[in-house]
């Protein structure tokens, strides 16, 4: 079974600096990514650290720095009403907040590791309202104004997609992720009623950018939303470690032609032994036993993952003994 860690602020441990320090650096963030892919050849490469604050820091939220190695956050959203979202004039991927950054650092990995799969970041609708309001106000409104929070992803929507096409013109893949929209944050009925028109417009907008289904990584409990999920045509989706994977594996058992990354509690990953560790990935080697097109994944490592847990698994998927 391939292993694809999720590195992003793991990657800022890797050098000794902080996520803040490498958020905010362009030689510090190539610095990062680089040796976190001389280390496990991980796929795909995710560039970013902070990867859900990109977007609302380029329309104009602030994210300020958080102490010791704490992971940077939105600390003044924007808005506070879903029709101001509306409002928000589209930003211009090549000059807005860091999102140069990313891609200039992208460019630069995708060339030094030619054999890698270099992605950039690029956030779903309902992640970047989140972002933009705070996920409480977010939340109300919804419950509040179910039509105005249609109208208003989709107006993100619209944005994400200069976003996608910039990314493709530097040569480049995206990512997309959109955790604030899962359960137990949004209801199964409100993820289909509000979100998931929007999602559909996001990642058909977005394969259509990059010529290919577009994987749509949504963390937390989504099994009661895998259903909605799939009807937006990805081709690759996460069984996260907080949901009942058993329950998410049967629904897309007969899905083979998606691929099904299924994540590690990170935490175990982080702090267990290897006892723990090893138990952790053959329960997982088991959910997945006879069924094609499927990883094994780790969710967001910590930042003080120590990387030879992380090496340990993947020689232990190779067949070796760890």
């Amino acid at each position: 079974m391939d292993f694809a860690p999720s590195v992003y602020e793991h990657a800022a441990g890797l050098i000794d600096r902080s996520p803040w320090e490498v958020s905010r650096d362009a030689e510090l963030m190539f610095r990062a990514h680089a040796e976190a892919y001389r280390r496990y050849g991980h796929s795909p490469v995710v560039v970013g650290i902070d990867i859900y604050n990109l977007e609302a820091e380029a329309y104009g939220a602030t994210v300020d720095q958080p102490s010791g190695v704490g992971l940077p956050a939105v600390t003044q959203p924007v808005c506070s009403a879903l029709r101001e979202i509306v409002r928000l004039p589209a930003f211009d991927p090549g000059t807005a907040g860091r999102i140069p950054m990313a891609m200039d650092v992208g460019a630069r990995l995708a060339r030094e590791f030619p054999g890698a799969d270099v992605r950039i970041p690029v956030s779903g609708p309902f992640s970047i309202a989140s972002g933009l309001m705070g996920i409480e106000a977010l939340l109300c409104e919804v419950l509040l104004e179910p039509g105005e929070a249609r109208a208003s992803l989709q107006h993100l929507v619209e944005g994400q997609m200069t976003l996608c096409r910039e990314v493709r013109r530097g040569g480049l893949d995206i990512a997309f992720f959109e955790s604030a929209a899962a359960p137990p944050l949004l209801s199964p009925e409100l993820f289909r009623q509000v979100e998931l028109p929007a999602l559909k417009s996001a990642m058909a907008g977005a394969a259509a950018v990059v010529g290919h289904p577009v994987p749509c990584i949504i963390g937390g409990d989504t099994a009661p939303i895998l259903e909605a999920i799939l009807e937006t045509g990805t081709g690759y989706v996460i069984c996260p470690a907080e949901t009942d994977q058993q329950a998410f594996m049967n629904c897309v058992w007969d899905r083979t032609d998606v691929t099904v990354r299924i994540n590690t509690a990170p935490e175990v990953i982080a702090r267990g032994t290897w006892e723990q560790i090893r138990a952790e990935v053959d329960r997982i080697l088991e959910l997945a036993a006879g069924r094609p097109n499927v990883c094994l994944g780790t969710g967001a490592l910590p930042y003080e993952t120590p990387p030879e847990n992380v090496l340990r698994i993947k020689q232990y998927l190779a067949g070796g003994t760890g």
